[in-house]
């Protein structure tokens, strides 16, 4: 419910903070007093459109702030929550309007877009004025009141299920058709890349392995050919350059043919060299051995590098990493079997999304029996609440239209629509177009009156829904507009001392003039001052004494 409603320099209003109870609120006062300043500034703060003319004169800007209580539960809590904005039991759209027109939108202080702040108020507050009505004059918010005046949840809520579950049927039907018309697209390159990859048989961690043995067989390399140019030291190719082996050997057969004694002298380096060459022969003999036994194989080195290269190479046509050449493989065999597989597919997928689209028929059809059933009722109990209102003549029709499939939703394949003939013999048509002003106020409460215990917004405020009647047509307003306030939070701007003799609480706006100024006050009235109040209403500017009881008669619910 409107819980408080704080404004600041709107037009005639200096400072205004004003509270709101549960049940009905009236709002009295004379003509010009500002009573309408209090509904545009509730507007303001609701999303409508802001102007300059609202900013008091003299003032750089006005701002209007409404606190709603929302019921736990409530569609409002689930908005803030979808745009991440936090809620407090207090909830607050404000609305801030500068000297030159533009104007700033906050919801519990954070800044939004104006078009969310409406979307909330939408959710909270209904206004019914004579002439900018919303919410029942809304066709589109005509089949969820009619769906709840009779009960439908269940029917309406299994309409949903069974279209959001066509809807689906359909996406993934489309999904697959989508699939199968890129797969068959690109059916000569899936086939050519499976079986170039198929015979290339890419492994898990290949890549890893083969470059671990190919630098191992890198280093074999290396090492066999240093190996080798230490034997060509030790064995030189030419040889009539002899090798270090040659060089012991001449030396010693040189040494040898010394005549005594010196030949005796050399015996130790002899010696030597025939032990050295030993040490030769079994280093070179080391050498082959470590040669033949450790050496690479060259036939294995180019098979790996083949290999390698090969993985690289079609990782780069494909744009992957070597790494992800199996599952790539799997890709497209997944690919390719959905395009042998695809048709069989499809056809389940297409008697599935006819099953849905049966379900939803089903569905809709039992939402539209019983949503013309719900129609017929609607219609008798309207017609009982029109004669009380001075609409005698009215006719309130609810319609049932069947929709075109383009038009079908989760609501279900109807376009419900409240229609009125304010005549006879005249052709029903839409509220707006058809009542005037105040018959357009008092039709809205009839239908108010029968749709408040399914009505998802809490606060319904209206304006001058008494405007040109009185006495008994008055008086029906007035007890219909508080048989309303036992389920919703009703605030009146009213004339009428039958209607406002009805309230819970009654509110005065007045207005005052000080050092040249005009300013609006109000104040909310205590029992004395009550009836005070509507009798000055019933006699105009001089209060009588008979106006007096006939103010208390009104109060302790009598008749005039």
């Amino acid at each position: 419910m409107l819980a408080s409603l704080a404004i600041r320099d709107v037009v005639l209003i200096d400072r205004l903070d004003l509270s709101f109870g549960p049940g009905l609120s009236v709002l009295t006062g004379e003509t010009g007093a500002g009573k309408s300043i209090l509904l545009d500034s509730l507007g303001l703060a609701c999303g409508l459109r802001a102007e300059a003319g609202m900013v008091r004169a003299g003032q750089a800007q006005a701002s209007v702030a409404a606190g709603f209580l929302p019921p736990a539960g409530h569609p409002a809590l689930a908005l803030l929550e979808e745009h991440g904005i936090e809620a407090d039991d207090l909830l607050v759209l404000r609305r801030v309007v500068q000297a030159d027109g533009r104007s700033r939108a906050f919801v519990n202080d954070q800044p939004v877009a104006v078009g969310l702040l409406k979307r909330l108020a939408a959710l909270l507050v209904e206004v019914q004025g004579q002439h900018d009505q919303v919410g029942l004059a809304d066709p589109g918010s005509h089949a969820g009141l009619l769906d709840a005046f009779g009960a439908l949840d269940g029917k309406r809520n299994a309409a949903g299920a069974a279209w959001r579950d066509w809807r689906a049927a359909e996406r993934s039907l489309a999904t697959a058709r989508e699939a199968i018309a890129a797969a068959q697209r690109d059916e000569a390159f899936l086939r050519h890349a499976v079986e170039e990859l198929t015979s290339l048989s890419p492994e898990e961690g290949e890549e890893t392995e083969l470059s671990r043995e190919r630098q191992q067989l890198q280093q074999g390399e290396r090492r066999a050919e240093q190996i080798g140019a230490a034997l060509s030291e030790l064995q030189p190719r030419d040889r009539r350059r002899g090798g270090p082996a040659e060089a012991m050997r001449q030396a010693a057969r040189a040494l040898e043919r010394l005549p005594p004694p010196t030949n005796e002298e050399c015996q130790p380096i002899l010696a030597q060299l025939a032990t050295a060459q030993d040490a030769l022969s079994e280093a070179e003999a080391l050498l082959e051995r470590l040669l033949q036994e450790g050496g690479p194989d060259p036939r294995r080195l180019e098979a790996l590098e083949e290999r390698l290269f090969g993985l690289r190479a079609a990782a780069r046509k494909h744009g992957v990493a070597v790494v992800e050449l199996p599952a790539l493989l799997e890709q497209l065999r997944d690919r390719l079997g959905a395009l042998d597989a695809g048709t069989g597919r499809v056809a389940q997928l297409e008697q599935a999304a006819t099953t849905a689209r049966a379900r939803y028929l089903q569905a809709g059809a039992a939402l539209s029996e019983a949503r013309r059933a719900a129609a017929g009722k609607l219609e008798k109990a309207l017609a009982k609440e029109l004669p009380p209102l001075k609409l005698d003549r009215a006719r309130l029709v609810v319609e049932v239209a069947a929709r075109e499939e383009a038009g079908w939703g989760p609501e279900g394949q109807d376009r419900v629509t409240f229609l009125v003939a304010t005549n006879p013999g005249q052709t029903p048509g839409q509220l707006m177009k058809i009542a005037s002003g105040g018959e357009l106020s008092r039709l809205m409460l009839a239908l108010k009156v029968v749709l408040a215990a399914g009505s998802p917004v809490p606060t319904l405020v209206f304006d001058e829904v008494d405007a040109g009647i009185g006495g008994a047509t008055a008086a029906a307003v007035g007890e219909r507009l508080e048989r309303v306030a036992e389920r919703l939070q009703v605030l009146v701007v009213t004339h009428s001392p039958q209607v406002a003799a009805r309230g819970a609480a009654h509110l005065r706006v007045s207005k005052s003039v000080k050092a040249g100024r005009a300013s609006t006050l109000v104040e909310a009235l205590p029992k004395a001052e009550r009836r005070e109040e509507l009798a000055r209403m019933l006699a105009g500017e001089r209060v009588t004494e008979a106006a007096r009881a006939a103010a208390d008669s009104l109060l302790t619910g009598g008749l005039l």
